[in-house]
């Protein structure tokens, strides 16, 4: 894998369309990319080695529906902290391995956790686990009943 350079890339329309259209499906061949796009199957692989050589497009993946498995429990919990203890909670937070991701947040709410768990007795652990965490003043959470 390639180092990305020094510089940021900056994006231009063809870019854009293309890392829209790669977001889309990211196994689209490049001579459909470049049907699509009204240009060269030679101006898509060179605008696509240039995005991954400058470290601008880190690469291809699968996108799988986040209730693709039907086993697991998701939600989102909302979480207020008290004073200026928002380090020490983060650090706290992040030793729980069912949050699988924490955002600080602007407004009513300072963090929000992502919680994949598989029960709900593991739901309803989890919960309490964060509750009882110093600093940790109020919380709201909501579970994920289906995407669409």
């Amino acid at each position: 894998m390639s180092k990305p350079n020094a510089a940021k890339h900056i994006f231009d329309d063809h870019d854009r369309t293309l890392i829209g259209l790669l977001r889309q499906d990211g196994r689209a061949p490049v001579s459909k990319l470049a049907e699509i796009m009204g240009v060269s199957r030679g101006t898509v692989q060179a605008r696509l080695d240039r995005l991954l050589a400058s470290g601008a497009l880190l690469g291809f993946t699968a996108r799988v529906r986040d209730d693709y498995d039907a086993s697991h429990i998701r939600a989102v919990m909302m979480i207020e902290v008290s004073g200026r203890n928002t380090t020490q909670v983060i650090n706290k937070l992040r030793r729980l391995p069912e949050l699988t991701a924490l955002h600080t947040t602007s407004g009513k709410w300072d963090l929000i956790a992502e919680i994949m768990v598989d029960s709900l007795a593991d739901f309803d652990r989890v919960l309490r686990e964060v509750r009882v965490v110093e600093g940790v003043l109020n919380s709201e959470t909501n579970i994920f009943l289906s995407s669409v």
